[in-house]
């Protein structure tokens, strides 16, 4: 790290521009001194050493893509003269596995610890929605909850949501589609952040009310009710007696207390949005540091986002603690590039405009970044989207990379927490469980620290380093599992940001 780039890797081809670097800028790198030949802005790549047209260019020693165009150090590379390169790689299996040490061991959180012996880090009633056509009733009956006093009588129940979606009729329940939106809404009802439900339905869909809650095992002094909107005389005989129903179980609700839990009951859920090219190296690595603190004390964490992993996913597979769990990961991603490959694109459609701007060029160089969150912890599990987390330690999670619909998934697994690391500025809230935003830069989080929990720009400012923003990052943790709330939850957010994965033929 220099006043103005960091060299990754001695044998990398690109250092990382820390702050815009104008043509004719002398950078001393280790190397020798580099002339930059054209304007680098913030965050983009800088070469450090000659590359022949159509060689590997290498970041975080891994390729990053190949040069269309010979470079020459000091050219600004990216999409201009670097493109994707499937190429192949070798995917070894449990090669690398490495136990983090139990440095937090003993840690504690205070939480709400449920009848079936699972913690939850918040305690909220939900209106859950079987189809779209009840969606407005449920929201009808969540407002009126909403707002300054409507609780203060009940100052342990965290607020009333309603779970609304898209869809729950028109599509086969036995299909992909229906079982991944009833594995979604079934793991949201048994989530331990709710202390009482609502589960609501219209009367005449194809995945019935019956079905979100049947045989799902809830912990004794879980408070459930069913409704439909027919049987119930319309939208505003249901919507008055829903929130009569509500207003009864909120005493019983209010009764649950926090108290100090292991923070092995911890499972947190790792996300990204709005990368940029500080992502890979500030705080996706604070949160992979933080990520194994929590495994190494016995919790667990899950990292997401199948389309970026892609490129990277041999890192992954050479830490599964088998070759199963290996292979289960490669099966995703080769599912993936034939749902890409039927709608007409390729994985590398990703990244995004903001991504590039923001100076990541290819998916791999933003899928190696990505990877970071997940630390350096054996993969002991792969889970298909909204399964049940069931296995501690780190995990990964097959989801789309669109930040709503990924985090959706981890939540219905069962994260009853989440880290959303950006750099470009992405606001997303979730509920039940709290979401922590992480920016990469300090730019960006002055400019929106109001919408930022913590920001890990100051590695790259040299503030501070990677391992004491990760400890930070563990203990915020542990904060806001007992409590704290954060930015997003400040504002309310998270209602609107429940988006299961819609899947499959609608008829």
């Amino acid at each position: 790290m220099t006043d103005a780039t960091i060299l990754l890797r001695p044998d990398d081809d690109v250092a990382i521009a820390t702050r815009d670097l104008p043509a004719g800028t002398t950078l001393p790198l280790p190397g020798g001194p580099v002339t930059v030949t054209s304007t680098v802005p913030r965050a983009h790549k800088v070469a450090v050493r000659p590359v022949a047209a159509g060689s590997p260019v290498r970041k975080y020693g891994q390729s990053i893509g190949r040069a269309t165009r010979p470079l020459e150090p000091g050219d600004h590379v990216h999409t201009h003269n670097l493109a994707f390169d499937e190429g192949a790689r070798d995917h070894e299996f449990g090669t690398t596995r490495r136990t983090p040490p139990p440095t937090m061991a003993g840690r504690t959180f205070d939480g709400y610890v449920r009848g079936d012996g699972r913690v939850g880090t918040r305690n909220f009633i939900g209106v859950i929605t079987s189809v779209n056509c009840s969606a407005s009733s449920a929201r009808m009956v969540a407002d009126q909850f909403r707002g300054l006093g409507v609780l203060d009588e009940f100052e342990h129940v965290d607020g009333v949501m309603a779970l609304t979606h898209g869809s729950g009729c028109g599509l086969v329940p036995d299909s992909e589609g229906g079982q991944t939106l009833l594995r979604t809404l079934r793991g949201y009802a048994r989530h331990p952040n709710f202390g009482g439900l609502l589960v609501l339905g219209l009367g005449c869909e194809m995945i019935p009310v019956s079905a979100l809650v049947e045989d799902l095992g809830l912990p004794e002094g879980m408070h459930v009710e069913a409704m439909t909107v027919q049987d119930s005389g319309g939208i505003r005989a249901t919507v008055r007696s829903a929130v009569e129903k509500i207003r009864a179980m909120l005493p019983a609700v209010d009764e649950a207390r926090r108290e100090p839990v292991d923070a092995r009951h911890l499972v947190l859920g790792l996300n990204c949005g709005g990368s940029d090219g500080y992502s890979g190296i500030t705080a996706n690595p604070a949160l992979g540091h933080a990520s194994d603190l929590l495994v190494g004390a016995g919790g667990t964490s899950v990292l997401a986002e199948t389309p970026e992993v892609y490129g990277a996913e041999h890192l992954l597979t050479r830490r599964a603690v088998s070759e199963e769990v290996g292979r289960k990961l490669l099966d995703r991603i080769a599912w993936w590039q034939e749902y890409a490959r039927a709608g007409g694109g390729t994985l590398d459609n990703n990244p995004s405009p903001g991504n590039k701007a923001g100076g990541l060029t290819t998916i791999l160089e933003k899928s190696l970044g990505a990877v970071a969150k997940g630390g350096a912890a054996e993969l002991s599990a792969v889970y298909e989207y909204a399964e049940p987390i069931s296995t501690p330690g780190f995990g990964f999670m097959d989801t789309p990379g669109y930040d709503p619909v990924s985090v959706t998934g981890l939540v219905a697994g069962g994260a009853n927490v989440v880290c959303f690391t950006t750099g470009r500025g992405s606001v997303l809230g979730s509920k039940p469980a709290p979401t922590i935003k992480l920016a990469t830069n300090t730019e960006m989080y002055e400019r929106m620290r109001e919408d930022m929990d913590l920001n890990c720009g100051r590695i790259v400012d040299g503030t501070a380093t990677l391992e004491e923003v990760g400890e930070e990052i563990f203990e915020e943790i542990l904060a806001v599992a007992s409590g704290r709330r954060t930015v997003s939850e400040e504002l309310d957010l998270g209602q609107d940001e429940f988006q299961p994965w819609q899947l499959g033929t609608v008829t």
